[in-house]
């Protein structure tokens, strides 16, 4: 192989790289209790089920949720999985569990600083 394929190869696993990396961070990919093979088997695809579903329900979100969707700061130039965690678990809260559980009216009589305080709250929990 010529050095530009090889290079051009190696730079190729880079999304894989980084896919993995964020799996083992933000849901413990590889660190399961179970040593059997069942477990592992079973494991890591629901581990990738689950990375697949919070990208495509970020991916999904309503346009109205755009203010959900941004988490920037100066100097972070792209979205992390865990920005989009932190979104997608705020479109929840807001917009199924307060909207439909009983009591959820009380929580949109809040006033705004203790609402936000508290969806930052329930957003931010790991």
């Amino acid at each position: 192989m010529s050095p530009e394929a090889i290079i051009e190869m190696y730079g190729g696993r880079w999304n894989i790289q980084t896919t993995l990396q964020e799996m083992r961070e933000h849901f413990g990919l590889e660190t399961t209790r179970g040593r059997s093979q069942g477990t592992v088997l079973r494991m890591a695809p629901c581990l990738l089920l689950l990375y697949t579903i919070v990208l495509l329900f970020y991916d999904t979100m309503p346009a109205s949720s755009a203010h959900l969707r941004r988490r920037h700061w100066v100097g972070k130039e792209s979205v992390t999985l865990s920005d989009m965690i932190i979104s997608v678990r705020h479109y929840l809260w807001v917009q199924w569990v307060f909207a439909q559980v009983p009591g959820g009216v009380a929580v949109q009589k809040l006033p705004p600083p203790i609402r936000n305080l508290l969806d930052l709250g329930l957003t931010q929990a790991a």
